[in-house]
C-alpha cells in the first residue's frame, strides 16, 4: 500500500476529486492533457484509425448511457482500511478513492486477470493514472463518470492493459540479459463490432503514455487484405460463392505479406530501426478496398515492446469438413483456405485476448448502430439492408468457428497466457462461465 501524504478529510465527494487529479503531471507522455485536440492524435501513426474508432465508439452505450442499470455487486471480500492517493497536495478525500477502488474490486476480470483486492490497493494510483489518460482520451469528463462509462474503464481497458503487462513481463523474463528481446504479440480475437478495435487503440494509448513512448504498434487483419486486382482474381476464380465475393473470409487476404510483416516487426529490437505498417482503405473502389498507398503507413520505430494484433476470424481452426457443411456449404472452401493461416498468423502470437459473444446475431445490430451513427454525423453508411448482407457473409464462419475457439481456445494458443473475455449485448465485461 501507498504511503499517504495527505491529511484525512471526511466530507462525502464525487468518486473522483479536483483534489486528486489537478495537481498530477506526468513526466513520460510528451502531449498535454488540457484538452483533448488534434495534435495530440498527430504524433499517433494510428491517428486515422483511432479517429475512426472514437467516432464509432460516440454511438456506443457506454459513452453515452446516464442509465445506473449496470451490476457493480460483488461477494468479494474487499481489503479493509482507508485508501490514499500520493498524487494529491492538498487534503484528498478519501472517501473518493475508497469508492473507486470498491468499484474496481467489484469488476468481473479482477480475478481472470490474476489481480486481488490487495493488489488494487496498493497499485491505486496506477489506475487513476491510466482513468485519466483514458478519459482524457475519450474526451469524458473524468469529475462525472456514468457507471457505464466508470465499467468500460475500471472493469474493462485497465485490467486488460494490466493482464498484458504481465504478459509483456513473462515474455522478456524468458531472455538473458544482453540478448535481443522481440516484442511480444498479443492476439485479440473478437467478432466486428463488439469493439475490439477501440480496445486495442486504448491498450496502446495506455503503453505510449505510461512510458514506453514507441514501444507498441498496432496491426489488424484488415491490413493484410488482398490488392483489388487479386480480389477480383479471387472472385473469378469463385463465382457462385458468395462467401469470397468480397474481402473478409480466409482466401482473401495476402499471407506471404503478412508473414514478412510480422517477421520484420520482430526484429525491431533496437534503437534507430524502423519500419512502415501496412494500411488498407476501405473506401477504395467504392468500397470494394484496395491497400493503401505506403507513402500513407506509419511508421514504427524499434525498440519494440508489444505488437497488438486484433481481428475477427484469428485464432480459428480448421473443423472436419461435415461440420463447416452443416453450418454453409459455401464455407468448404473457406476452412480450406483456413490451413494455411497458422503460419501466416497465429504462430507468431504468444498471447491471446478472446473477446466471447453468446449470439452472432449481436455482430448485425452492432454493425447497424455503427452505420446509424455514421448516417447521423453526415458521412456515407451502409443502408440497414446492405448491413445484413454484408453481415451475412460472416455468420456461417462465426456459427463454424466460434464453439471451437471458445471452448478450446485460438489454434496453437497456451491456457497460460490465454485471457477470455465475455460481454454482452452492450459489450460490457460479465463473469461469464
Amino acid at each position: 500500500m501507498t504511503t499517504a501524504t495527505s491529511s484525512i478529510v471526511s466530507q462525502p465527494t464525487p468518486w473522483l476529486t479536483t483534489s486528486l487529479i489537478s495537481p498530477y503531471k506526468t513526466q513520460s507522455c510528451s502531449q498535454s492533457f488540457t484538452v483533448v485536440s488534434s495534435s495530440l492524435f498527430t504524433t499517433s501513426p494510428t491517428a486515422a484509425n483511432l479517429s475512426r474508432s472514437l467516432t464509432l465508439a460516440r454511438g456506443c452505450s457506454w459513452m453515452q448511457d446516464n442509465s445506473m442499470g449496470y451490476d457493480t455487486t460483488s461477494n468479494r471480500k474487499l481489503r479493509q482500511g482507508p485508501l490514499h492517493s500520493v498524487f494529491s497536495t492538498t487534503p484528498a478525500v478519501v472517501s473518493s478513492v475508497q469508492d473507486l477502488y470498491e468499484f474496481i474490486c467489484s469488476g468481473p476480470l479482477i480475478e481472470k486477470t490474476g489481480l486481488t483486492p490487495e493488489m488494487v490497493a496498493e497499485s491505486i494510483d496506477r489506475w487513476l493514472e491510466c482513468g485519466l489518460y483514458l478519459c482524457r482520451l475519450f474526451q469524458l469528463n473524468e469529475l462525472n463518470l456514468t457507471v457505464p462509462q466508470k465499467a468500460r474503464i475500471y472493469h474493462y481497458y485497465i485490467p486488460v492493459f494490466f493482464w498484458c503487462e504481465d504478459q509483456i513481463s513473462h515474455h522478456r523474463s524468458m531472455f538473458k540479459d544482453g540478448e535481443d528481446i522481440p516484442p511480444l504479440v498479443i492476439g485479440f480475437s473478437a467478432p466486428q463490432g463488439c469493439g475490439k478495435t477501440t480496445l486495442v487503440f486504448a491498450l496502446d494509448y495506455l503503453f505510449r503514455c505510461t512510458g514506453r513512448k514507441s514501444a507498441s504498434a498496432t496491426i489488424s487483419i484488415d491490413d493484410f487484405y488482398l490488392t483489388a486486382e487479386d480480389q477480383a482474381k479471387l472472385r473469378e476464380a469463385n463465382p457462385s460463392n458468395a462467401l469470397l465475393e468480397f474481402r473478409g473470409n480466409a482466401g482473401s487476404h495476402d499471407l506471404q505479406f503478412s508473414i514478412e510483416t510480422l517477421t520484420d516487426l520482430m526484429k525491431l529490437t533496437k534503437e534507430g530501426l524502423k519500419m512502415k505498417l501496412p494500411r488498407y482503405d476501405k473506401s477504395a473502389y467504392g468500397g470494394r478496398g484496395d491497400r493503401a498507398d505506403p507513402s500513407t503507413w506509419p511508421e514504427v520505430e524499434g525498440p519494440l515492446t508489444v505488437v497488438l494484433f486484433e481481428g475477427w476470424m484469428l485464432g480459428f481452426k480448421p473443423l472436419p469438413v461435415e461440420v463447416v457443411k452443416a453450418a454453409d456449404p459455401q464455407l468448404v472452401a473457406v476452412n480450406k483456405n483456413l490451413q494455411a493461416y497458422y503460419d501466416a498468423w497465429d504462430k507468431f502470437i504468444k498471447a491471446w485476448v478472446v473477446i466471447k459473444i453468446k449470439d452472432p446475431s449481436c455482430v448485425y445490430e452492432w454493425r447497424l448502430q455503427a452505420e446509424v451513427a455514421m448516417r447521423e454525423e453526415g458521412k456515407p453508411g451502409m443502408s440497414d439492408e446492405e448491413v445484413m448482407d454484408f453481415v451475412s457473409r460472416y455468420l456461417p464462419a462465426y456459427h463454424a468457428y466460434l464453439p471451437t475457439l471458445y471452448s478450446e481456445g485460438p489454434n496453437g494458443s497456451d491456457p497460460e497466457h490465454l485471457l477470455v473475455v465475455e460481454i454482452d449485448e452492450k459489450r460490457n465485461p460479465i463473469l461469464g462461465n
